[in-house]
């Protein structure tokens, strides 16, 4: 259907009072056999779907408003409206509307939904009352006119009836000449009188007289009279701040003068509504629905006049990125933008996205990327809230201009950069403006909201060019207040040892909180790129630094970042904790906060009663190893018992295998006690045979316990069907030294000192290490390490190992390790 007469916008009122759009279509009055008469159908012109479907029911009261608006309710609290393109479309439905109900289509409502007492009260008076007499318009009638319109509105349908008088004589303009002489006249009585009168009309809820009351020769005089509220010792200057205050800047001159006049009048309405008039009660709320509309559908006029005016637009584009432009100039654009881009949420979503198409296409984002560098906290609080509609509104947008522009300038002006930056140095004490900057950047990282095409997949691109080049700026206070040499002190568990250098400052650990909760994000949400970064940096081991600061809010952060990689239940990540010691931060924590019962314990307590219940066999054995004498003496819970438990049976369980495996099929990984670990050591470090070989560790995203470590056994392990799993594989080993050993097997092609043709690719190398058969000391558990023949490599190396490392002897016998 082609026809623009009928083309219509179907709007709900939601329970805010708020037009909500449902979609545009086209309008035709049909018999519709299911609901027994004649229907209202509104079909969406995008598929044909049903937008409307509304019975013309002979009681319900229809409104038309502003010649294109028809407003009815079909329930209690179910207000509905149509929206016409043309005015000839809103009279043709009318008349059906009129001819159904029996009514004459010249009057602006139907009728009125009243209670049945008042009904049979007004069927018994005499048909000539069908208007209300005015008093005469006189300064000695004001008090009585003022009584007639405050009593009127308890009921619909005298309210209609006042309603329809106003209008026919006249009374309004007439009203506002007796409002100039009792000014005059200084007669405060009258113009008290004169407040409950103007106000009382615009609680009459009627769209014709505010077309009266808002036009350029009423509207001030209108404001006049409701600054005289009987209720104030002295009147309020809402006039003055309208003319001399309130100035309308015109970022670029408006030529329309139609386009001028609405968006003055939209303006002074809206003060009316927000400033003037008193927060409605209860039973007043639905006085002023109509006042809502009349603001609503003039912006939405503002923004698709100014939409349509290409010209305008470009030139207010032109002026905000030309160098050459002012600052005071720059901040009007700005303000311009901001305001016009709220207006813009009026709109349906159809042409919402246009709107916001057409935006883009002009260079919203370079602009604004310029704006948010400013000095000026306006602008940039202003340029702030730009980007969250446009972050709102297409995330992929934004994401695509970022990594467009990532080919063309340095890593220090990405906008995304410059928005991180902004977070780290927002100086309001609370971080207000790093809040929502931190919800824009949560929203544009989400991979939930990311597209996957045939060819290309956003969700890897943008992950990448992110960890590549945003993610040293989000992460540089947090390293820079937690920096490596504060954090690697002797391990005394329960010692307070790192209380002296955690930031005290209020606002940074805010600051380091609102990353933190950015980084468990991204633990939960990207996994791979996270897990690279976490293990590259060390970056748990300096979070838990935070684990001593004063503020329990960011000890708590840190917790949860640790709680959130531990639930993932990830080996990689629980053998990059055991290696680093990780939990003794923790169980510091937990000691030094003593026999308080507060929200600190309860978390860490969680954090453990997790790993039981879960039953993550590498953590079990190392806090029990490691930590249980200090954690013993707890027992107001049964976490740390149920933990040695645990522990006991799954060593009775690996005891067992053991004895039940041929002799000639052990080898150190399936012993599990000290002596036999200890004699194992001998064996590998007196090796007089100097062989290389190859220590193969699978890249982080590979998940499977099997893919991350060969089986240099397998053959055996097929005869004898004893295929270890991966916890018996690579659960850590002490060592008579207390410290860890992680034993990683190997290709059989590496063990033959042959070289593989399937080698992974090196992604980082650490210098061969050397042996002296009495210590070692070797590179941390890697991310990836390669393949090739005569190095152990890893990918994260700690300054500290580096001079110490040692070169290991292997033999064709025994599976080259990585030992610590």
């Amino acid at each position: 259907m082609s026809d623009t007469r009928r083309r219509v916008k179907v709007y709900t009122l939601n329970e805010d009072r708020q037009w909500d759009d449902r979609g545009t279509g086209h309008v035709s009055s049909t018999y519709v056999e299911e609901l027994k008469g004649m229907s209202l159908l509104v079909r969406a012109e995008s598929d044909g779907s049903l937008l409307l479907e509304s019975k013309i029911n002979p009681n319900t009261a229809y409104q038309k408003q502003q010649d294109t608006l028809i407003v009815w309710s079909e329930a209690e609290n179910y207000d509905l409206a149509l929206s016409f393109q043309e005015k000839a479309g809103c009279d043709e439905i009318w008349e059906k509307i009129c001819q159904v109900q029996g009514k004459d289509p010249s009057v602006e409502v139907t009728q009125d939904l009243i209670d049945e007492s008042e009904e049979e009260r007004f069927e018994e008076m005499p048909e000539t009352s069908h208007l209300i007499d005015l008093p005469t318009c006189e300064l000695n009638k004001l008090e009585e006119i003022a009584d007639l319109v405050t009593s009127v509105l308890s009921s619909p349908i005298r309210r209609e009836k006042l309603a329809l008088a106003l209008e026919n004589e006249g009374y309004i303009k007439k009203l506002l000449q007796l409002f100039q002489a009792c000014e005059n006249l200084e007669n405060t009585e009258g113009l008290h009188h004169l407040y409950e009168i103007i106000r009382g009309i615009l609680f009459l809820n009627k769209a014709t007289l505010f077309e009266v009351m808002f036009s350029d020769e009423c509207i001030m005089d209108v404001v006049g009279c409701l600054e005289y509220d009987p209720a104030l010792a002295q009147p309020k200057r809402h006039r003055e701040f309208l003319t001399k205050t309130a100035k309308f800047k015109e970022v670029i001159p408006i030529t329309d003068s139609e386009l001028r006049q609405k968006i003055h009048q939209t303006y002074r309405v809206q003060y009316i509504q927000d400033i003037i008039l008193p927060t409605p009660s209860v039973f007043e709320e639905n006085f002023l629905s109509t006042l809502t509309s009349f603001i609503f559908f003039n912006k939405v006029e503002i923004v698709s006049m100014l939409q349509e005016d290409e010209k305008f637009l470009s030139e207010v584009f032109a002026q905000l990125t030309d160098e050459a432009t002012d600052d005071d100039k720059r901040r009007e654009l700005v303000n311009f933008f901001k305001e016009f881009c709220a207006f813009s949420q009026t709109l349906q979503p159809q042409n919402r996205d246009a709107f916001f198409k057409t935006l883009a296409k002009l260079g919203i984002l370079p602009a604004l990327e310029i704006v948010m560098g400013m000095d000026d906290l306006q602008v940039r609080s202003a340029a702030t809230d730009i980007f969250s509609y446009l972050v709102e509104f297409s995330p992929s947008m934004v994401r695509e201009f970022v990594m467009q522009e990532a080919q063309q300038s340095d890593d220090d002006i990405l906008l995304i950069n410059v928005v991180i930056e902004q977070m780290i140095c927002d100086t309001d004490p609370e971080l207000g403006g790093a809040v929502q900057l931190m919800g824009l950047l949560r929203t544009l990282i989400d991979p939930e909201n990311m597209l996957a095409t045939t060819n290309k997949t956003e969700k890897s691109e943008f992950l990448n060019f992110f960890y590549n080049h945003c993610m040293h700026v989000l992460t540089a206070p947090l390293l820079t207040n937690t920096s490596e040499d504060k954090c690697e002190k002797d391990n005394i568990v329960g010692s307070n040892k790192n209380s002296t250098i955690c930031p005290d400052n209020y606002q940074t650990a805010q600051l380091l909180a609102l990353i933190l909760e950015l980084l468990t994000f991204c633990v939960e949400h990207h996994t791979y790129h996270i897990k690279n970064y976490i293990m590259n940096k060390d970056l748990l081991r300096r979070v838990l630094v935070l684990m001593n600061s004063k503020h329990t809010f960011l000890a708590l952060c840190a917790l949860r970042f640790m709680r959130r990689i531990i639930g993932l239940k990830d080996e990689f990540y629980n053998r990059y904790i055991t290696k680093g010691n990780l939990f003794e931060p923790v169980i510091n924590a937990l000691l030094d906060n003593g026999t308080r019962y507060n929200l600190l314990n309860s978390a860490v307590v969680e954090l453990f009663e997790f790993i039981r219940v879960e039953d993550i066999k590498s953590l079990t054995a190392h806090i029990v190893e490691n930590f249980y004498k200090a954690l013993e003496s707890i027992e107001y819970v049964q976490t740390f018992k149920g933990l040695k438990t645990k522990y006991e049976q799954e060593k009775d369980r690996q005891n067992q295998k053991l004895n039940s495996v041929p002799s000639i099929l052990r080898s150190n990984r399936f012993r599990r006690d000290a002596k036999a670990l200890e004699e194992d050591e001998e064996m590998w470090f007196n090796e007089d045979e100097e062989e290389e070989g190859k220590a193969v560790v699978a890249p982080v995203e590979k998940s499977k316990p099997e893919d991350d470590f060969p089986d240099s056994y397998e053959k055996f392990m097929e005869t004898k069907k004893a295929k270890e799993s991966e916890d018996k594989e690579n659960l850590p080993k002490r060592t008579s030294s207390g410290s860890f050993k992680f034993t990683f097997s190997h290709s059989t092609s590496a063990a033959n000192g042959t070289n593989s043709t399937n080698s992974k690719p090196v992604v980082a190398q650490t210098p061969p290490a050397s042996s002296n058969g009495s210590s070692s000391k070797t590179t941390n558990l890697a991310t990836s390490v390669t393949a090739t023949k005569g190095s152990l490599v890893g990918l994260v190396d700690y300054p500290d190992d580096e001079d110490d490392d040692e070169e290991e002897d292997t033999s064709p016998r025994k599976r080259p390790r990585l030992g610590s």
